[in-house]
Parts: C-alpha cells; structure tokens; sequence
C-alpha cells in the first residue's frame, strides 16, 4: 500500500479517536518475548468481532432460520477457539451457507445484515490468517483471557431501543477505528512479515468503522454526535489509563509491584 494512500486511510481514523495510542503501549508491542500473546489476543479479537456482528444481525434483524445459519457458521471457529477442538487448518474456505432472511420491514434492515455478513466474513478471513502467521512463527495457540476494553465499553450503553442498538453500534466503530489506528502504528515495530500483514488489513478495518457508524446514525434518525463524544472520552479512558494486562487493545502497560522487586 502506498504511503499516500495510507495516509488517506488513517487520517479519518485518527481524527475520529480522541486519543493517539500511547508510546509505552507500542513500546511493549515491539518486545520480541510479547509477539506472542500480541498475536493471540489479535486472533480472540477478530472472532470476538465477528461474533459481535453476528449478534447484532440475529438480535436485529434476521428470521430464527438465518439466526441458526449464522451460528453454525461461527461454530467451527468458536469449537477451535473455546474448546479446543478441530484443525485450525480445517477452517480455510468456510462460508455461510444460507441466504439471510429479514424478520421484519424496516430502513435499516438490509444494510445492516449486508455491512455486517460482510463483516463477518472479512473478520473470519483475518482470524485464519493471524492463524497462519502464528504457525509460520512457531507461536502455539493457547486459551488468553479477555481484556478490559470491550467490557469497559459496552458498560455504557443504554438499556433502552433503539438507544441500546445505536450505543452498540457506536462501541463496534470505535473498536474496528483503535484496531486500525493499532495496525498502522505497530506496522514499522513488527517483523516483515506481520507488518505487511497488518498494513493489509488496513482497507477494511477502516471501512468498518464507518459502516458501523453509518447504521448507527441511520437507526437513530437523529445527530448522534453527543453519544459519539461521550464514548471517545471513554475509549480515551480505556486506552491512555494504567493497565497491568497487556493485550491487543490495552491500555498504558504497567509493571506490578512484585515484578519490579524482583527486577
């Protein structure tokens, strides 16, 4: 990808945060020993973002048939990942097998199962591919516990519709928005390889963002710019706040204090 064309990429991205990631994150990143919990909590969070699409076309916007469609496209990949069961090579090329059927007549409907089924499948494609560099790097899959930052988000969403809809919406944009701010930073900090492959994913993590936020302003029929202020002061929070988990979307790393004893 070219520099200008980067630049073009992760300038709205930018603008949208209100807040770059911190030096002592990306610090961290780049520590060779670190590359490894980096790349599985990179792999936990595309079928987390996969998994959150699918909720919102099942809770949204589909019949109880496509519902199941869209589970047991995601179950292959949920079986590896939370039980340990199958060959990660054995979920190359799966797809969703049925059309999806819209539950009811509304202006979003459409749009919202087709930004998100495409969604689905582009965040399926990367959980394969970091899959593939994780082998390539002799970095063996292992069970990693969920960060704070979704939860901390989420934590704020309204528990009314279609608030609660538009709120998770806004949540979506904001991680799909960090993530590519993320690619983009660790590129030049990472091996060739990964750093190509994080430049890669750039396109569509941007167009996510925006998608997401394009359902949510069309949903809410109204100026959504206050609910997307209020979360960007609490995305800020998540990302610039002392944090003792490093992870793919944590915040500042902190040293706890038997481990600085001991050092």
């Amino acid at each position: 990808m070219l520099s200008t064309e980067l630049d073009n990429l992760i300038q709205p991205v930018n603008d949208f945060l209100s807040c770059a990631t911190p030096a002592s994150w990306l610090k961290e990143a780049a520590r060779p020993e670190n590359l490894a919990t980096l790349l599985r909590d990179h792999l936990i969070c595309e079928l987390k973002a996969a998994q959150s699409a699918m909720y919102l076309i099942r809770r949204y916007a589909v019949d109880e048939s496509s519902a199941n469609a869209l589970l047991q496209w995601l179950k292959p990949y949920e079986d590896f990942t939370y039980r340990q069961q199958g060959d990660w090579r054995a979920l190359a090329g799966l797809s969703l097998k049925k059309s999806m059927i819209p539950k009811a007549s509304s202006d979003y409907t459409q749009d919202l199962i087709d930004k998100m089924v495409l969604l689905i499948k582009e965040e399926l494609h990367h959980f394969y591919q970091v899959l593939e560099l994780m082998a390539d790097n002799d970095i063996s899959y292992q069970k990693t516990t969920s960060s704070r930052y979704a939860k901390g988000l989420l934590r704020h969403v309204r528990t009314y519709e279609p608030q609660a809809m538009v709120d998770k919406l806004i949540c979506g944009a904001y991680i799909e928005a960090r993530s590519c701010e993320r690619f983009a930073r660790l590129a030049p900090l990472l091996p060739a390889r990964i750093a190509d492959f994080y430049i890669s994913l750039l396109r569509s993590e941007a167009r996510h963002y925006q998608d997401y936020l394009t359902l949510a302003e069309q949903i809410a029929d109204a100026d959504i710019c206050e609910r997307i202020a209020y979360f960007g002061k609490v995305e800020a929070e998540l990302i610039s706040s002392p944090d003792f988990d490093f992870k793919f979307h944590s915040g500042c790393p902190q040293v706890a204090a038997s481990d600085q004893s001991a050092a």
